[in-house]
């Protein structure tokens, strides 16, 4: 079954401050794989687990309508709030029970999502709600986004190692192997033809440090740990922010660096 997480409004605050990751380019990527076939605007997009709807907006000016889903009411309500586009709007339900006819959407897609999935339960559901020729893209990155400023930049790789390896124990087991290893089961399962797998797309993000520590906040890794113990939480956050401050030679927390994201994606046509 489908895993239920991120439901809480406190977390989906978190992430609608935190995780505001450029998809841009990939996204540019996605509608070039999808204009290979079909040139003209497209009529429906669906985004499924769009949480915040940031990634879901991005897809507004591609087609006539672009319908945000999710089953958290929370992150949903977070993107009814922050929804800027007209031609986006969002409904709750399961990403294995969409809400459309069949035959009747031009792309399915999911941003950092689809690892919870039903993924056999999904990827069937995806072949009976496209038309032909539309096109399924599932993208995510791994939760070990490398930090660049300066000459300091091995010094606070080192430092992002020794964050993430504090929390690797509380990862949770469903995601203990590759997180790029789950899409890429995805991608050799889906049986259409036409399709395109990218292992390792590099996307630089300008970000503060509170910013940075923030988003790994946001992981299931760090909030495990915090439940267990709050304090030793934030003792690792604190301690982690000083010593990146210390590596950049700096006082602010909202000093910028460059975040760089791995990101890894899919995209399938339904023939």
């Amino acid at each position: 079954m489908a895993l239920r997480l991120f439901e809480e409004t406190e977390h989906a605050a978190a992430y609608m401050k935190y995780r505001r990751e450029n998809h841009q380019e990939v996204i540019n990527r996605m509608m070039d794989f999808m204009k290979q076939k079909v040139q003209q605007k497209f009529n429906l997009a669906v985004d499924v687990g769009c949480g915040h709807g940031k990634g879901t907006m991005v897809l507004a000016p591609f087609f006539d309508q672009v319908v945000g889903i999710d089953v958290s009411s929370a992150q949903l309500k977070m993107a009814e709030d922050n929804s800027l586009c007209p031609n986006v709007t969002y409904r709750q339900c399961l990403a294995e029970e969409l809400p459309f006819e069949s035959r009747q959407v031009d792309l399915v897609t999911a941003m950092m999502a689809a690892h919870w999935f039903d993924r056999p339960r999904f990827l069937t559901e995806v072949d009976r709600v496209l038309k032909p020729n539309g096109c399924l893209a599932l993208l995510g990155f791994p939760m070990d986004m490398e930090l660049e400023y300066g000459n300091a930049t091995s010094v606070l790789n080192n430092i992002c190692e020794e964050f993430y390896a504090a929390l690797r124990p509380y990862i949770n087991p469903y995601l203990a192997s590759s997180l790029s290893k789950i899409y890429l089961e995805m991608f050799e399962s889906c049986t259409y033809p036409d399709k395109e797998w990218n292992d390792c797309l590099r996307v630089n993000r300008m970000v503060t440090v509170n910013s940075f520590i923030g988003m790994v906040e946001t992981t299931i890794g760090y909030r495990k740990l915090k439940l267990q113990d709050a304090a030793e939480a934030k003792h690792l956050s604190d301690d982690i922010r000083n010593k990146l401050l210390a590596a950049m030679q700096v006082s602010s927390a909202e000093a910028e660096l460059t975040m760089v994201v791995k990101y890894f994606y899919m995209f399938a046509r339904k023939p």
